[in-house]
């Protein structure tokens, strides 16, 4: 990783550029949070930004430390609640939903609920909070997280969220709108999009200095390369200044390394 900037900086900067001007966006607290912050201060001012509990449309200060910090409702168009949300949701008024969890599968079923047994796990996640309701009704979800076989598996504990469930057709028989589902992954060394056909992760993007090998060896699961992989641009140095001077001045998110 450059020491202009670390990996963190790389994917908050990457998830960014995704969210076009005048798009909405469903985002939880954390990178996702400051993707969102870093595209309305760079390059879309319009973008439309819903948190769980209830604020719509903020201007947001600073980085709020929750969904329901007041921060989300400082400037906001609209302070509400969580089912006016999951209703906008539903009638397809979300462009994007950025969701995370402890595993995530090939075809970006997501597990936020916990690793072993249910009954006796392991592991305990916080569940699905709002993250079902996301990824079933949302247009396009995105994901951010570090890129580990112990994230990327082959078979999930607990599907929380849906994402391409049991592969092509599988969201429309379960009853859940259609051309919703899984987007992009950015991780630390990559983005991944799908096939459109198999409904299977694929590389789109490595990181500079990354290696395919490098990704497959960090995968649980066999994942190909797009026909036309290419790297993924840097951090530029407006960005990074942004995110470190405005977006996330404490560096709660992006550390202080």
């Amino acid at each position: 990783m450059s020491q202009r900037y670390n990996a963190h900086e790389l994917m908050i900067c990457v998830a960014s550029r995704l969210l076009e001007d005048g798009a909405s966006v469903g985002v939880g607290t954390g990178a996702p949070c400051a993707a969102a912050m870093l595209a309305q201060r760079m390059h879309a001012p319009a973008l439309f930004v819903v948190f769980e509990a209830g604020g719509c449309g903020p201007e947001l200060p600073a980085m709020p430390i929750s969904v329901g910090d007041s921060r989300t409702y400082h400037r906001a168009m609209m302070a509400t609640s969580m089912t006016d949300i999951f209703e906008m949701c539903q009638r397809g008024l979300i462009d994007y939903a950025f969701l995370g969890g402890g595993q995530i599968d090939t075809r970006g079923n997501l597990n936020s609920t916990c690793i072993g047994d249910y009954d006796e796990p392991n592991v305990r996640f916080p569940g699905s909070g709002g993250g079902n309701d996301f990824a079933s009704l949302c247009w396009r979800t995105m994901v951010m997280t570090e890129h580990d076989p112990r994230r990327f598996v082959e078979t999930l504990d607990f599907r929380t969220s849906p994402g391409f469930l049991n592969g092509p057709g599988s969201r429309e028989e379960a009853g859940l709108p259609v051309d919703t589902g899984p987007y992009r992954v950015i991780t630390d060394l990559c983005v991944i999009g799908y096939d459109q056909e198999q409904k299977v992760m694929e590389v789109l993007s490595l990181h500079p200095g990354v290696t395919m090998d490098q990704v497959q060896v960090k995968t649980g699961f066999e994942i190909a390369a797009s026909e036309t992989v290419v790297e993924t641009a840097a951090p530029t140095e407006s960005e990074l200044r942004v995110l470190r001077e405005e977006v996330d001045k404490a560096r709660v998110v992006i550390g202080r390394g």
